[in-house]
């Protein structure tokens, strides 16, 4: 489900139309996140720590506003929910878009996303489909990297968020990895990625 915005009372309007007429509306930043807890925690549950790390993101976004805002023909809407298309490795050095759902328990989502993995693994291509209610999700897990930057279209008007993951490191026992977080200036400013990255590492510190 969505909801237009009323660009009438919407306190974001002109900073909307503002962003939005540029070629490249998007910022982003990185960040390292503590991840000493959650590593452990997934291991402790049998999860798999990408999956682990990327349900404490969606469970984040999706009680955040601004990440849930999205463009279509110039008009914005706020979506109900928010899911996730990861990029997937295959083993023949390929790479395919998962559509990864988002469920607020932590067993019924891994389930759903193993097996959507496993099926992106055996198939071949991209599989691009039509969704704006997600996030673009992608992890570099063999490099800590410090900056981070996006293949993109200019003539394609996208809004959607783009979180990237890299290389998880270890120093005096605590585990750090970095975390890109790339938006649509025009829905979100710098405050609220510093909400999300703020309630994202609450959420690894605590989320069962």
């Amino acid at each position: 489900m969505k909801t237009e915005i009323d660009f009438a009372t919407w306190n974001r309007t002109e900073h909307f139309k503002f962003f939005n007429s540029f070629e490249e509306p998007f910022f982003g930043v990185v960040v390292d996140v503590d991840c000493t807890t959650a590593y452990n925690k997934a291991k402790e549950k049998g999860v798999p720590f990408f999956l682990y790390y990327l349900h404490c993101t969606l469970k984040a976004v999706n009680q955040l506003i601004h990440f849930k805002y999205r463009v279509e023909d110039d008009k914005v809407y706020l979506y109900d929910e928010i899911h996730a298309s990861a990029t997937i490795n295959r083993p023949d050095d390929t790479f395919g878009f998962s559509y990864i759902t988002y469920y607020p328990d932590l067993h019924q989502f891994t389930a759903s996303a193993k097996q959507e993995i496993a099926r992106v693994q055996d198939g071949k291509g991209v599989e691009l489909r039509p969704m704006v209610n997600l996030l673009h999700i992608s992890a570099i897990p063999w490099v800590n990297f410090k900056a981070l930057t996006h293949a993109r279209s200019f003539s394609f008007k996208d809004s959607v968020p783009k979180i990237s993951y890299g290389k998880m490191t270890e120093v005096d026992g605590v585990k750090t990895m970095p975390v890109s977080v790339t938006v649509h200036h025009g829905l979100a400013d710098g405050r609220h990625v510093g909400e999300f990255i703020d309630l994202y590492q609450q959420l690894l510190n605590t989320s069962l």
